[in-house]
């Protein structure tokens, strides 16, 4: 009995060490692993300033083909020097300056302005210095000078997604991240004002779930983008060359997995430099036109009708009409690109020839409820769901509208206005099978306390039948084949699906449209029967060319041929 008796007392011990053990391993983990920067700043304590915070900030990451995080927004680490005008006599001041600059470059204009300021003790005079240029000042003992230690926000891309990723700003008084990823994961990122001088036993033998549970840390973490800096690079360039070489006011494009809504790249041309933007005149610049304008998209919209007709079943490829160049409704008259008829074609050479009396016969057959339902369902009139701020729901207020004009000009892109990310999403669906998917730039969240969680951009919302999807593939890929630059961007051993877009821009003050300004736009998708990518080019008011397949085929052809490349995409024909 005795014997029991100890045994039953050596498993109690037992069992109060092992909780013991666990609670300190706990601990721990949190203090040396999920709050290891902040006890890091501690031994850095003699270079903080006087009540005050060190910055802190989540990271941004991109991922490349391999899975590998490549920084894009992170914190970099160094001095500010800092005088006390107070404790500087006049005497001394000239004396100082010189010293200084010996070191590193200072405004003398500045410098004195500052050090004139005998009731203020705190002056910043130069900052992001290097830790050899803190040590060199701090050796000199100058009266009234310190070096401080600080961190702030660095992008090591500078320019690179730089509307994507955005930035950090002051709002108010409070610095927070403005625009783009900085912006939408703003309660992701930031971290809250706390004290990390605590007893470092005294966390260790805290209740440690308390430290579990808080808040702040299931809350804080880093994001993971979907953006392949490689990709990226690549396509703004060619980005960049486009709007150079046709003088555009903007050009911008998106790259997509059209399966599951992963973005690998968004490009906006003119850009900006994430870590040097003070001079930057027009703040239009920060904003994202793919997320946040909308534009009357013009013929890329064809194959929106096209599948509408086509899933209705009124209409089949082979389907054919009497195109006579022009047709009258309510008034008004609707020609095609050039005002000439081609006599009876069928529903094929109206995606080969881009026939605007073409597609309003679709529309004609399906009725205008119908089709205004398939548009609406390919979801132009709602938000995609995308994570970056600010998005803009489309303009879509014609498909209620009384008249069949209305409904003949939005078959063709005009009179309704979206997005960007809302036509790269509508048109995704014809490339994966019918499913509308959720556009998506952060593919993981990894929290502070080492729990993480994966976004995911799939739905279940069918918009068109599977085999609706495969046909209007083949007509697209027959467009690429045999009409687009009169067949001459064929790649023999690849399928790619694609159509262009020229669209009128409409004149804001006088009503109508302007007779020389366009907005050209591109999609296509490859290889196009199971595809990886969807792309969208669009380039704002070029200059000197009439159609979108003059200006924005061969960017699209050399994207294209550079991610087959870059993945190592097999031939599927």
């Amino acid at each position: 009995m005795e014997e029991s008796n100890s045994l039953f007392r050596i498993r109690i011990i037992s069992f109060f060490i092992l909780g013991f053990f666990i609670v300190l391993v706990a601990s721990l983990y949190f203090i040396q692993i999920v709050n290891g920067d902040d006890y890091s700043i501690k031994a850095d304590k003699q270079y903080l300033r006087p009540n005050e915070n060190i910055f802190d900030r989540g990271s941004i990451f991109f991922q490349d083909k391999n899975g590998i995080n490549v920084s894009a927004a992170t914190l970099k680490m160094g001095f500010i020097l800092v005088i006390n005008p107070k404790l500087i006599n006049s005497s001394e001041e000239k004396q100082i300056y010189e010293e200084l600059s010996k070191i590193l470059p200072i405004d003398e204009n500045d410098y004195y302005e500052k050090v004139a300021k005998k009731t203020d003790p705190y002056e910043e005079i130069a900052q992001h210095l290097t830790d050899e240029i803190a040590q060199k000042i701090t050796a000199l003992k100058l009266t009234g000078v310190n070096v401080f230690k600080e961190r702030w926000r660095f992008y090591p891309g500078n320019s690179l997604a730089s509307n994507a990723i955005g930035f950090i700003g002051f709002q108010g008084d409070e610095l927070a991240g403005r625009y783009g990823v900085e912006s939408y994961y703003e309660n992701i990122l930031t971290r809250k004002d706390k004290n990390v001088y605590i007893n470092f036993f005294a966390e260790i033998f805290s209740d440690v779930s308390a430290t579990l549970g808080d808040d702040n840390q299931k809350r804080e973490g880093s994001v993971v983008t979907t953006i392949e800096p490689i990709v990226q690079s690549f396509f703004e360039e060619k980005l960049q060359g486009a709007n150079e070489k046709w003088s555009s006011r903007k050009t911008v494009g998106v790259i997509m997995n059209p399966k599951n809504g992963e973005i690998y790249a968004m490009g906006i041309y003119p850009n900006f430099n994430l870590n040097d933007f003070s001079d930057e005149k027009d703040a239009s610049v920060f904003s994202n036109p793919i997320v946040e304008n909308v534009f009357e998209m013009g013929s890329i919209m064809k194959p929106l009708t096209m599948a509408s007709g086509l899933d209705a079943g009124v209409v089949t490829a082979k389907t054919e009409y009497n195109d006579k160049g022009f047709l009258v409704l309510n008034g008004a008259k609707i020609s095609n690109y050039d005002g000439k008829g081609r006599g009876k074609v069928n529903m094929q050479e109206v995606l080969n020839q881009s026939l605007n009396t073409g597609v309003s016969f679709v529309v004609s057959k399906l009725g205008n409820k119908k089709f205004a339902d398939y548009m609406k369902n390919f979801g132009l009139g709602e938000e995609t769901g995308i994570d970056l701020p600010n998005e803009s729901v489309g303009i879509i207020s014609n498909l209620e509208s009384p008249r069949d004009l209305e409904y003949a000009t939005a078959s063709f892109g005009q009179g309704i206005a979206i997005s960007p990310i809302t036509t790269v999403r509508a048109l995704a669906s014809l490339s994966n099978g019918g499913m509308l998917v959720t556009p998506h730039i952060v593919k993981k969240v990894e929290y502070k306390n080492g729990l993480s969680k994966t976004i995911r951009g799939e739905t279940d919302k069918r918009v068109i039948k599977k085999e609706t999807s495969d046909e209007i593939t083949r007509m697209l890929v027959e467009v690429v084949d045999s009409a687009l630059l009169g067949g001459t961007v064929k790649l023999d051993r690849y399928s790619v699906a694609a159509k262009t877009g020229t669209a009128q821009i409409p004149d804001p003050v006088n009503g109508g449209y302007y007779g020389d300004r366009y907005l050209h736009s591109f999609f296509g998708y490859f290889p196009a029967y199971n595809p990886r990518f969807i792309i969208f080019l669009m380039t704002i008011e070029p200059k000197g060319v009439g159609f979108a397949s003059h200006t924005l085929t061969q960017p699209f052809i050399d994207t294209v041929k550079f991610l087959i490349n870059y993945y190592e995409i097999a031939p599927d024909r």
